[in-house]
């Protein structure tokens, strides 16, 4: 019994050394593997913290953007940040920037356009970036519904904006617009009317009114108003859009098939900036370029181009043929404008769009009965046309009234005559008001009384002065100053000086025809005010200066200041 006991406990203790070297080598094995398990599954082998990027995106490309930010939490493990994605309609990121709105303040700002950034850092957010890389394109086109484009020969001619925009464009077009103050595809379209009609003044101002009744406040609710949609409103033909925008309403089959009118020459497409705004941290910067990295990869444009978008430099890495459209080629993007462009044509559309309340000066002194050669007309009959055509131009809600000057005109010494009491164009229209204005007829020995006539209708014009108005006396002569007896020509400048009030802000507008007309007279009295002078020796271009006046003139300062020339 106890020699069993003894051989027993030799062996144990000669097999001890083998079991202890084996359960080490086990328990190695397991560590080892535990720590490579955690190490990929949990990517903190050289992190000490995960840094957490904030991009907040426009709402067309968030999408994306997050499913790029969960590839990359998949794909690289240990990265050592996260990436969190907002959607949010870039004139409120913009608002946001300049004063806070209570949200987090995003470490990166990715609108749909450039034209944002410039908005944003106008505004107030004078340290945000004016330009980021882009990571995306897509162009701004013409969405046609499939009838309207059949009406200009689609699908054997392909439509032009031209045909739809340009100075002969179809009439029976019912054409919608996105506000241009918060849709950057309204902006374009903005360049684009305006490389349509040239320096032709009169078409821009034409066109722009014709855009104007149907603008909406944002690009997707255009897609409310088109035929087989319950609206109130009237169906329309077709509106600028987004490429992606089109493809998407497309693809979806909700409404009626849109065909995508590209613009020749290109207009600014949109092309989605990257920017890391300026007082992010080291570390949220440094992951945020990494990120950034991964957008710009050839990886991440194949998943863009699978959402619809395009290449920064307008390739379509997918073949997007919807049996309406093919939107498969290279559209090149036309360069950023600069925000001094951006801001010219901005202006030119909220003038258009301001209602004015206008005091018109008209000139019938002996010499605009002079006759216009190659015309057959007087100078009074052409200056009459063009006031006319002006007028039709003129938001309906714009006030007007009209004064006829010469001298001794009322038979009580003065220079001056109502014609037409201030009221809305409309009203003028609706009640033969311009039917008088067609019966206006030219003094045969009348002199021009400028000075007294000119400082009466702007006392008028700022005793009368209506808030929320663009408020402006234009004065139409052909001549200079003839009144003897009057006020001197010192002595109304210094007048019309006393008389200025920042709070509420008069300009007079000068538009002179004819070889007598005196230029630095004209732009001496209208400068004083703030306000601007065009003139031409040939009465042929009364027309020409007059919507030249007119697309400048509708602007409220300080926003907009007049600019040397005419």
């Amino acid at each position: 019994m106890g020699r069993h006991s003894s051989v027993k406990s030799r062996g144990a203790r000669s097999r001890s050394p083998v079991i202890l070297l084996s359960v080490l080598l086990v328990l190695a094995l397991l560590g080892w593997l535990t720590v490579d398990f955690l190490s990929q599954r949990l990517g903190a082998s050289d992190c000490e913290s995960t840094t957490t990027v904030r991009v907040t995106a426009a709402e067309d490309i968030a999408p994306v953007v997050d499913q790029l930010a969960d590839r990359v939490a998949e794909q690289e493990g240990d990265a050592c940040y996260e990436v969190s994605v907002t959607a949010r309609e870039s004139s409120v990121t913009a608002d946001s920037l300049v004063l806070s709105d209570g949200t987090e303040r995003p470490h990166v700002w990715i609108p749909e356009s450039t034209i944002w950034l410039q908005r944003a850092q106008e505004k107030g957010a004078w340290n945000v970036p004016v330009q980021g890389t882009s990571i995306a394109s897509s162009p701004v086109v013409l969405a046609l519904t499939e009838e309207a484009a059949s009406r200009i020969g689609w699908p054997s001619d392909e439509p032009t904006w031209a045909e739809v925009l340009g100075p002969e464009a179809r009439q029976d077009l019912t054409i919608g617009m996105p506000d241009p103050a918060r849709e950057p595809a309204g902006v374009s379209t903005l360049f684009g009317v305006r490389d349509l009609h040239g320096d032709n003044a009169q078409a821009i101002t034409a066109e722009l009114r014709t855009l104007s009744p149907n603008t909406v406040p944002r690009a997707a609710d255009l897609f409310t108003r088109l035929p087989g949609v319950a609206s109130s409103e009237e169906p329309l033909d077709g509106f600028p859009a987004s490429e992606l925008a089109v493809l998407r309403h497309n693809v979806r089959g909700s409404g009626v098939p849109l065909v995508a009118v590209y613009a020749q020459p290109a207009v600014p497409a949109l092309d989605y900036p990257y920017v890391v705004l300026p007082d992010t941290e080291p570390a949220e910067r440094d992951a945020a370029e990494r990120f950034l990295s991964e957008l710009i990869a050839q990886e991440a444009a194949g998943v863009l181009a699978d959402a619809g978008f395009r290449t920064p430099d307008g390739e379509m890495l997918r073949d997007r043929d919807n049996d309406r459209r093919t939107m498969g080629r290279k559209m090149t993007p036309a360069p950023l404008p600069e925000p001094a462009q951006v801001d010219q044509v901005l202006n030119q559309w909220a003038g258009v769009n301001l209602s004015a309340r206008i005091q018109v000066l008209l000139d019938v002194s002996g010499s605009m009965n002079e006759p216009v050669p190659g015309t057959g007309r007087n100078r009074m009959a052409v200056t009459l046309q063009a006031a006319e055509l002006g007028i039709g131009l003129m938001k309906p809600t714009t006030k007007l009234g009209i004064w006829l000057f010469s001298t001794n005109l009322d038979g009580e010494n003065r220079d001056h005559r109502e014609l037409v009491p201030v009221r809305p164009v409309s009203d003028l229209q609706s009640t033969g008001a311009i039917e008088r204005l067609r019966e206006v007829q030219a003094l045969p020995n009348g002199a021009t009384g400028l000075y007294d006539s000119t400082l009466a209708a702007y006392r008028s014009a700022t005793q009368n002065f209506e808030p929320g108005r663009i408020n402006l006396v234009i004065v139409l002569t052909d001549g200079r100053n003839e009144d003897a007896n009057g006020i001197s020509r010192e002595g109304l400048l210094a007048e019309l000086g006393a008389l200025q009030d920042p709070r509420r802000p008069v300009q007079i507008i000068g538009i002179g025809i004819g070889p007598d007309i005196d230029e630095a007279e004209l732009q001496a009295i209208a400068g004083a005010t703030g306000g601007q002078a065009f003139t031409t020796p040939d009465p042929t271009k009364i027309g020409d200066i007059f919507y030249a006046a007119l697309s400048k003139l509708l602007c409220q300062p300080p926003e907009c200041q007049p600019t040397e020339g005419g």
